[in-house]
């Protein structure tokens, strides 16, 4: 909370224009290409991340698909975690979200501007109309980010195990994965600090649909899960 409160007061003349922006943007997002979209939110994010006194240090950006239609799947540390990303990120993406935040101030905005969906962790059969409804937007040119945790970890730099049904999308979409490893992304808003922040995001190699063609999806998980930790371990800084 500490932190939030920061980024709002070292940004206090550009937080009336900023908000006033996102709002409109986000009732009209008809009006505006999903590039434009998103510019706006890196714009925001940058001076929210600078007033924070946070730093992302980005890893593997190269690694990011040339051609759009491929899904993210990072390690889950906590609300952050997207703001993080979309700082990394130079391409736009959409994200699955779970509807319990889909109507939290400031994040149901950032989420109507990103064209989210919200998915009913309790209904089953609106799930699989969110995986359906996900795997054709990524086949016509969209890119998506799941936390395939389902919900964030509160062991700081270690993982919850990855859900199968998670990767379901990417199956039907025959898309390149693309893992991502978020380092201390959970101390931004889940410690009572104001320090100096690093988070790291890593964009690992991406993994073709040939390489998990045929693999059962808690296979995939479990592969997906594997390259992320392993990329934290290498990369974690004991602070």
């Amino acid at each position: 909370m500490k932190r939030i409160l920061l980024m709002v007061f070292r940004n206090l003349l550009l937080v009336p224009y900023a908000w006033i922006r996102l709002c409109y943007v986000a009732a009209h997002a008809e009006k505006y290409t999903k590039e434009e979209r998103y510019r706006l939110l890196q714009y925001i994010d940058r001076h929210a991340n600078r007033g924070g006194r946070i730093l992302i240090d980005v890893h593997g950006a190269e690694n990011i698909p040339e051609k759009d239609g491929f899904i993210f799947f990072p390690n889950h540390q906590g609300l952050y975690d997207v703001l993080a990303i979309v700082e990394a990120c130079p391409r736009p993406f959409s994200v699955v979200m779970k509807k319990e935040v889909a109507n939290i101030p400031f994040l149901k905005q950032v989420f109507a501007c990103m064209g989210a969906q919200a998915l009913d962790r309790a209904d089953v059969r609106q799930g699989l109309k969110v995986i359906a409804q996900v795997a054709e937007e990524v086949k016509s040119g969209n890119n998506y980010l799941i936390f395939a945790e389902g919900t964030r970890s509160k062991m700081q730099n270690r993982l919850l195990d990855f859900k199968g049904g998670s990767f379901k999308s990417a199956v039907k979409a025959k898309c390149p994965i693309v893992p991502i490893a978020l380092i201390d992304s959970y101390k931004a808003f889940d410690t009572n600090s104001i320090k100096k922040l690093t988070v790291q995001v890593h964009f690992l190699k991406p993994i073709p649909y040939e390489e998990y063609q045929g693999m059962k999806t808690v296979e995939i998980a479990e592969m997906v899960k594997t390259r992320i930790e392993a990329a934290i371990a290498e990369n974690e800084r004991v602070s």
